[in-house]
């Protein structure tokens, strides 16, 4: 059997691949390894938030996302919430850069508001009043629950578009014969296609070992952890913290980022690569995180399976400090790891103008995956 495209990884990059090239009326087949993606696509916060990317390139694409998102959820749930995304400034420094990101959002008519001490503390009842000195509400960003949306996706997808999808399918092997894509699978199987995308996430041992070894990929790893369902806590929307004002990339453009000066205290979770932020799942429960390790795709194997109680101990010490739970008893931590540019971008590459990759899309997926897939597949098919 042959299809137009053959979409290699079931993640939020490789099905917004699938879904783009659907509704231009294409034939796709979508692979994936293991029995449901398990990777980076569910192991993340659910955070869509646009207000956090990088005002010269990734933007657009989480706005374009955001759009996406709320189209699909009209027609099936996906578990997207329109309820926006609460930075809360724990100093003065902090403020200035919320107060200027503001103009910068408002600029491109992305709508937020800044708010006063008072304000964050109505609105977050949990918030505790010595952290904050005030925030901003960016409006447009949304949530998604992980552990759902990308299934809910391919589901509608089987159903309204005839999607041929196959799990526990490990590709082994991609290359152009006669003016085709062949790929063979680990279980002896061979398809073909006009095109193949490739969305392989953090594997870089499947397929084309030898280029991701010399492609100077990142792998990160971070450390997460969910408290149990907490009675009487509603957070309104996502909320990210004064490190995450530090290290979100869309602060870059903010005139005063580069002259506030580092806290000391702050020296520990830098060197982690901490930032707290907060996330409500649809049961009550709150995922908290995270740190970021790094290592060479060739020296991946250093960030192992283990989980580091340090770093865990500084994400919950910061997060009692910003809010006051009735419990803080965890349910589960857990590690997630992704593929990562050096520059922030995504590494792409075209192989014989008919092998596509898109991997290294690095903490962004959620936020951006569904307009950067189209952008892809413009490319692949014009």
């Amino acid at each position: 059997m042959s299809y137009h495209l053959i979409v290699i990884g079931a993640g939020n990059l490789g099905t917004f691949h699938a879904y783009h090239a659907l509704t231009r009326g294409k034939k796709v087949l979508l692979l994936e390894k293991d029995a449901q993606p398990a990777e980076a696509t569910v192991r993340n916060f659910g955070q869509v938030i646009p207000s956090g990317m990088a005002f010269d390139t990734w933007f657009e694409y989480g706005r374009e996302s955001a759009r996406l998102y709320r189209t699909l959820q009209q027609r099936t749930d996906l578990s997207v919430r329109a309820n926006g995304s609460y930075y809360l400034a724990s100093d003065d420094d902090e403020l200035r850069l919320l107060e200027e990101l503001s103009g910068l959002l408002r600029e491109r008519d992305y709508a937020c508001q800044v708010l006063t001490k008072v304000q964050c503390l109505a609105k977050i009842p949990t918030l505790n009043a010595s952290y904050c000195t005030g925030g901003l509400w960016a409006a447009e960003d949304l949530s998604v629950e992980p552990r759902l949306m990308v299934h809910r996706v391919r589901t509608l997808l089987q159903r309204a578009f005839a999607l041929d999808y196959r799990f526990n399918t490990a590709v082994i092997g991609c290359e152009v014969r006669n003016g085709q894509v062949e790929v063979r699978t680990a279980s002896g199987e061979t398809f073909r296609a006009d095109h193949v995308a490739v969305c392989n996430g953090r594997d870089f041992n499947l397929l084309f070992p030898k280029l991701f070894a010399e492609s100077g990929l990142k792998v990160v790893k971070l450390n997460m952890m969910e408290t149990v369902p907490l009675t009487g806590v509603t957070l309104p929307g996502n909320i990210l913290s004064g490190l995450s004002i530090r290290r979100y990339e869309s602060f870059e453009s903010c005139p005063s980022r580069h002259q506030i000066a580092t806290p000391e205290w702050q020296r520990p979770y830098l060197e982690g690569g901490i930032h707290i932020l907060f996330k409500q799942a649809l049961d009550g429960s709150v995922i908290l995180g995270d740190s970021h390790e790094y290592a060479d795709v060739r020296e991946a194997a250093q960030l192992d399976f283990s989980l580091r109680n340090d770093l865990n101990a500084l994400i919950l010490r910061e997060a009692q400090r910003m809010m006051n739970f009735p419990t803080w008893q965890i349910q589960r931590y857990w590690a997630g790891y992704y593929g990562q540019t050096t520059d922030g971008g995504a590494f792409t590459q075209t192989i014989d103008e008919r092998i596509h990759i898109a991997t290294g899309i690095g903490g962004k997926g959620m936020t951006t995956g569904p307009a950067f897939a189209r952008q892809r597949v413009e490319s692949i098919f014009g």
